[in-house]
């Protein structure tokens, strides 16, 4: 089996340049795989991370059209640059971003792990453990237990509370054979569904998505609170590893 891991890093991050304050908002760059986060960008530390999992043969990042020329600002800071292939242009949504990362992939690929360039916490172990369970399942996905309790809301009242312990967020990666990623993506096309993520398109295929618990820590930046509580994990991450 030849696994791939597709980084998606083509969007804008239009919500997190509207949480910064103004001055840093004039300062951010134009997509938010390139933000920093304690020094690197977030697509370096989430490449990173899937190098060091050993987990995948092919790494294939996915950036805006109009910033592949910066990929040289981050393949200077990779700590295994040979093992990730240049930069394919995304589109307009996440599912057309990973239609374009499929096509770039070299054939005899039987998985591929989609991963959010938003997600730089995310652990090599992680990854090896969900991809281990797309390998004997065909498609998994790291999320995590919830910690709230979450009620459906209809007409500004409760209208149902759902068993916590039946409901997980979800992260990435998630896994998928590739044929399956191929339908998933090609059907929801045809039918003009844009799915909150793959694992949910894989899913109406019928297909059963196996789910490994991953690391709460494992989080999605989407606005500057995000930012500062990953800069806080990462600096405590550091500390428990005896790096200050």
């Amino acid at each position: 089996m030849t696994v791939a891991a597709l980084v998606l890093g083509a969007g804008s991050g239009s919500r997190l340049r509207e949480s910064l304050s103004a001055e840093a908002a004039r300062t951010a760059p134009p997509t938010k795989a390139f933000v920093r986060l304690a020094g690197k960008t977030l697509m370096t530390r989430s490449l990173d991370a899937l190098c060091e999992s050993g987990a995948c043969d092919v790494i294939q990042p996915v950036l805006p059209a109009a910033e592949l020329a910066r990929w040289p600002e981050i393949a200077r800071e990779l700590a295994a640059p040979g093992r990730v292939a240049a930069p394919v242009a995304g589109g307009a949504t996440r599912q057309a971003s990973a239609r374009a990362g499929l096509a770039a992939l070299p054939a005899g690929v039987t998985h591929v792990a989609v991963h959010d360039a938003a997600r730089p916490l995310v652990r090599a172990e992680d990854i090896s453990r969900v991809i281990a369970a797309a390998r004997e399942h065909g498609a998994a996905l790291l999320a995590a237990p919830l910690r709230d309790t979450i009620h459906r809301v209809a007409g500004g009242a409760i209208a149902a509370t759902p068993a916590r312990e039946e409901h997980f967020a979800a992260q990435t990666p998630q896994v998928f054979r590739i044929d399956w990623l191929r339908e998933a993506l090609d059907k929801a096309e045809q039918g003009g569904i844009v799915g909150t993520d793959d694992a949910a398109l894989v899913a109406r295929l019928g297909v059963r998505v196996h789910v490994v618990a991953g690391d709460p820590d494992n989080l999605k930046i989407t606005t500057s609170a995000d930012l500062l509580l990953a800069e806080l994990l990462l600096a405590e991450r550091m500390r428990a590893l005896g790096n200050p």
